[in-house]
């Protein structure tokens, strides 16, 4: 055996290769990058010109190492490590050997270094798409993509549960190419994935298909199946820890181990995916949470616009038809208010579904729907006034429903102002047509000033009524308290409305009305009926308003109350005696003057005007015999004074007999058909006896 040193012939021994010099190649497989094989081979990856390459051009490093000088000679676990170049490391390891393993370790950790900077890197990203949530579809999807591509998985994809169906479905899948498994519904504690959302745990397989911890489906092994899967992880989409809302997995189309960290990587963003989610869930409840909001801003917008626009009608002093002007604008549609009396005489179903509806309304203070009509009923201390109605609102939201009842509200305020309004000035016309009735010497110009207050023009002329509500028929309940006060509202609405007066005298109303001419709205003179026909409308009218037949007996006329205040004492009287005698001749619910009475006329008034009565009974054929110079007054005095017999009345006259007829024919049709009947058979008598004597004392 040749010493190192020996120079034979043969060539010396080449030299071992150097153990720092191996080490050296390793560090600079290191700085390159190389992959782990190259460690047991560093010449093969080496550059010619490093020293690792020139110190083991062809050797394994693990063949070099076993070159080394003192390679195999045992040393002890004490040994020096760098003892010579042929030294071995601690344990019999030699130093090329101990730095190809020191080496690998660190490539490892660079590696593993590496790999988290890539798994942090993806993290943030998922996180700053968090931060930006746009679309949660986008960030589940990008959640998905990064956690295949870090583990390197052929598929990934997530489930969410679904508490109605108590299930999970397919969500977001990446590199799936099945359609049946992209729509795959997991029971509860079916599959890998249903036992993760029902137990919270993470669970992995190397091979589903014949794994036994899981509970197998036709539908999911089926959909399993058709993509392919082999080995799958599933990690829980946790919210504050308990609460499952999902799976995300990881899953190849062969056998694989999943290793801790790629485990711990996956519920990293199972976590992202989890915060993701609620995100959505909180940003869209902030979302309903803010328009519901703004909603109810705009809804108690509107209604302080309502509550201001009421308030200031109030305080203006508005009327009804503003409010319900205003309740149109707002509300829209149609808006009506239809007072209590209406309802009963003018509404076709007053006695069915509106009386109900208003009466529903009423009991429980709110508006209430009848056929697409909301009803409000306006009340006053239990009073109803009558109510609002809104047309053409099948439906009512709470917030528009206030106010309607609100406006109802206002509606009784404004009718309470009304009839306080009206009451008082009804005072003052009562207090004044008293005034004029029991004194008469007032100063002209303060009645004058006085009725102007109440919209009253004494100095035209008037007439005096006095009204008694009478009894409907026979065994009628003659009127109570309530009948008499409708008839008292009734009367002096109807003074307030005609610019005159009312009162109360001898327990009925008194009125002082302008005359007007029967048919229109022109105040007249005396003449023309005016008298007569004001009577008849007044009764009609009050007969109307309280459903019951009212009686009104007509004065003279007053020609100027003002100018003569003691005129309308003096015509009360004769007011009162024509009411009386209509009640007493059955007229009852008639209006009439003393002129409208025939003879009883004469004895009503206080003129006894005996012309005025010759001339409405026999006026026609008075005025017939002026212009044809005939002789029909003459015949129908003397056919009644023959006792109604033409043949006596023919001899009184010297005429024919047939020209007795003739006459009386021309007579029925001036002075009317019934003019032999007794009660006109007698005032023509009386009128033709009047007539002669005044024509005998040349009045």
């Amino acid at each position: 055996m040749r010493s190192p040193t020996d120079n034979s012939a043969d060539g010396p021994e080449p030299a071992a290769p150097d153990a720092e010099a191996t080490c050296l190649g390793y560090l600079e497989l290191l700085t390159r990058g190389a992959p782990a094989e190259a460690y047991d081979d560093p010449a093969a990856y080496g550059d010619p010109a490093s020293p690792a390459a020139s110190a083991a051009p062809a050797a394994s490093v693990a063949s070099a190492a076993t070159r080394l000088p003192g390679a195999d000679s045992g040393t002890g676990p004490g040994a020096d490590p760098g003892a010579g170049s042929g030294a071995r490391a601690g344990g019999g390891v030699s130093a090329a050997e101990r730095g190809k393993q020191l080496a690998l370790r660190i490539r490892a950790e660079l590696e593993a270094r590496r790999r988290r900077e890539a798994e942090l890197t993806a993290l943030f990203e998922t996180v700053h798409d968090l931060a930006g949530l746009r679309d949660l579809d986008d960030v589940l999807q990008a959640i998905v993509q990064r956690a295949r591509r870090l583990l390197s998985t052929e598929v990934a994809y997530m489930t969410l549960n679904d508490p109605e169906r108590g299930d999970t479905y397919m969500r977001v899948t990446e590199g799936s190419v099945s359609a049946r498994f992209q729509q795959l519904r997991l029971g509860m504690g079916e599959g890998l994935g249903g036992l993760v959302a029902q137990t919270a745990r993470p669970y992995a397989t190397q091979n589903y298909p014949r794994d036994a911890r899981f509970q197998h489906t036709d539908a999911i092994d089926s959909g399993v199946g058709e993509e392919g899967l082999i080995a799958i992880l599933g990690v829980p989409l946790l919210l504050g820890g308990r609460e499952v809302i999902g799976v995300l997995y990881a899953a190849d189309r062969r056998e694989r181990v999943f290793e801790p960290e790629q485990i711990a990587l996956l519920r990293s963003f199972a976590a992202h995916a989890a915060v993701a989610l609620d995100n959505t869930r909180l940003l869209s409840e902030t979302t309903q949470a803010l328009a519901g909001l703004r909603a109810v801003n705009e809804t108690i917008r509107r209604a302080s616009d309502v509550h201001d626009r009421l308030t200031e009608l109030v305080l203006r002093g508005g009327g009804v038809d503003d409010v319900t002007r205003a309740l149109a604008e707002v509300l829209g549609g149609r808006v009506e208010f239809g007072e209590r009396a209406e309802f009963a005489e003018h509404g076709e179903r007053a006695d069915t579904a509106w009386t109900s509806a208003i009466e529903r309304s009423r009991r429980d203070g709110h508006a209430v729907r009848e056929d697409g009509t909301w009803v409000a009923a306006v009340t006053a201390g239990g009073e109803l006034l009558g109510a609002l109605l809104l047309h053409g609102h099948a439906e009512l939201a709470p917030v528009d429903q206030r106010t309607l009842e609100r406006a109802a509200m206002v509606t009784s305020l404004l009718q309470l102002a009304r009839r306080s309004a009206g009451e008082a000035e009804q005072r003052v016309r009562g207090e004044l047509l008293d005034d004029l009735l029991d004194a008469a010497h007032r100063d002209p110009h303060l009645l004058r000033d006085r009725a102007a207050r109440v919209n009253a023009d004494l100095d035209l002329p008037h007439t005096v009524l006095a009204v008694r509500l009478d009894p409907s028929g026979q065994g009628t309940q003659p009127p109570d308290e309530v009948d008499r006060q409708r008839l008292w509202s009734a009367a002096t609405h109807l003074a307030a409305t005609r610019h005159g007066l009312a009162a109360t005298r001898d327990g009925g109303p008194v009125l002082l009305l302008p005359l007007r001419r029967p048919g229109s709205g022109r105040t007249v003179d005396g003449g023309d009926g005016a008298v007569s026909g004001t009577a008849r409308q007044v009764a009609a009218e009050l007969g109307r308003a309280v459903g019951g037949p009212v009686t009104v007996g007509a004065s003279a006329p007053v020609p100027s109350p003002a100018a003569r205040p003691g005129s309308v004492a003096a015509a009360y009287p004769e007011a009162r005696r024509c009411l009386e005698a209509l009640s007493l001749l059955g007229r009852s619910g008639e209006g009439a003057a003393a002129e409208d009475l025939g003879f009883l006329g004469l004895l009503l008034t206080d003129a006894r005007d005996v012309a005025g009565f010759v001339r409405r009974t026999l006026g026609p054929a008075l005025d017939y015999d002026e212009r044809r110079g005939t002789e029909l007054v003459a015949t129908l005095d003397a056919y009644f004074a023959s006792g109604a017999s033409p043949v006596r009345a023919k001899e009184m006259l010297h005429v024919h007999v047939n020209t007795v007829a003739q006459r009386l024919e021309r007579v029925g049709r001036l002075l009317g058909d019934d003019w032999q009947e007794p009660h006109r058979a007698l005032e023509i008598q009386l009128a033709l006896r009047l007539h002669r004597l005044t024509g005998a004392l040349g009045g």
